[in-house]
């Protein structure tokens, strides 16, 4: 089940509800009775690690003429 993050304009509070992803968009309540709250966009993360992309293959200079392209 997705979990949502909230924030309370009231007191500022921020929780996690988990629900159904039908009920993502209906009201929530925070866990001190306020009922002025915003869901918040969650940042996610997937697997993987970020690195540099690697160099071309064949050592080429880049560009048209660096391919070998030019006359």
């Amino acid at each position: 089940m997705p979990r949502y993050e909230y924030r309370c304009r009231s007191c500022g509070t921020t929780f996690e509800l988990n629900r159904p992803m039908a009920e993502s968009s209906a009201p929530a309540s925070c866990p001190e009775g306020h009922d002025d709250t915003v869901k918040l966009l969650s940042a996610v993360a997937v697997g993987g690690s970020v690195s540099a992309p690697s160099p071309a293959p064949g050592g080429g200079g880049g560009g048209c003429c660096g391919g070998g392209c030019c006359s």
